[in-house]
Parts: C-alpha cells; sequence; structure tokens
C-alpha cells in the first residue's frame, strides 16, 4: 500500500472515531438534562388548536362550541402540571381542545417514555364541563387511579396521570 493510501485511511478512521466520540456525548447530554421543551400554550389560540379543514371552513368543531363568557361559577381556569419533567407548566383553560402526548404538534408535548405521540386530550362540552379522552394509548390514561376507556368527565383538583405526568383542572 502507497504511503497516501495509509494516510488517508487513518484520518478516515480517526474521523469516524471522533464522529463517534461527539454522538455518545450527546447522548448522554441528553440522558442528563432532558430535551427541551418550549412553552407554545400561551401563543395558540383556539383558531389554531382546529384542525385544518375546520380552519379553512371557519367552522368549529363540536367539541369547541362554547359560548363566550359562560363559565359555570368553581369551573376550572387553568390546567397545571403537578408531576413529572414539566412540574410547574400551567395552560390557561379558553375552550379550545388540550392535546398531551410526545408529538411536536401537541399543546403539551410530555419528555416522558411512558406517553404516546398522540396520548390523550382534554376538552370542554357544551355545558362548560371539561373532558378527559384517551386517544388509544399504549399505556393508558389514568383520572384519580382509573384507566380511562370513554371520554370521562374532569372533577376539579382529580389528578390525570399519563405516565409520570400527574396533570390536574384548578380554578
Amino acid at each position: 500500500m502507497s504511503e497516501l493510501t495509509l494516510t488517508v485511511m487513518r484520518l478516515g478512521f480517526l474521523a469516524v472515531l471522533w464522529l463517534f466520540v461527539i454522538v455518545a456525548v450527546q447522548v448522554i447530554r441528553s440522558d442528563l438534562f432532558g430535551t427541551r421543551v418550549t412553552q407554545r400554550g400561551s401563543r395558540r389560540t383556539a383558531s389554531d388548536a382546529r384542525p385544518p379543514q375546520a380552519r379553512q371552513n371557519n367552522a368549529a368543531p363540536p367539541q369547541q362550541r362554547q359560548q363566550p363568557g359562560r363559565q359555570r361559577r368553581g369551573a376550572p381556569t387553568k390546567l397545571v402540571v403537578s408531576e413529572g419533567t414539566l412540574t410547574g407548566t400551567t395552560v390557561a383553560l379558553q375552550g379550545q381542545t388540550i392535546t398531551l402526548g410526545r408529538a411536536h404538534d401537541s399543546t403539551i408535548v410530555l419528555d416522558d417514555d411512558y406517553a404516546s405521540s398522540r396520548h390523550a386530550r382534554i376538552y370542554p362540552d357544551r355545558d362548560g364541563q371539561w373532558i378527559v379522552e384517551d386517544l388509544g394509548s399504549t399505556n393508558g390514561t389514568y383520572l384519580d387511579r382509573t384507566r380511562l376507556t370513554t371520554p370521562t368527565p374532569v372533577p376539579l383538583g382529580a389528578p390525570i396521570r399519563i405516565g409520570k405526568t400527574v396533570i390536574e383542572l384548578r380554578k
């Protein structure tokens, strides 16, 4: 083998070795510090939360046809993450559907191995009561230690557990 070929092979091996070291350091860093979660709930409006077809037709889905200003006394006004990596995160309840999961377009993005990409949603019904629905997740959604199988009304302060994350509706 020529000296040039041997030098090129050595440099190529060195580049692959450094690439492996850099990737290993990035994996260790993400395991130690987690992924960066951006707060998008405050910028999102009710019209942005609707599917593209509903936005084009300017028609709200049935679960979002709530009359503004008609909230029940004692009705929740915010959704608070009380346990998990997002502890302290608050989303104002303004009549829009709130999606939960690992997908980047979810209202609350969960960095949890036990959460599905589209895990659950919370939406208001016509009476102003909030409903939680499991969207066919693998590990399930729990309301007060009961696994959800159908859309269920959420009482004020009742814990909703998705993997290691617990959220509550509060005033």
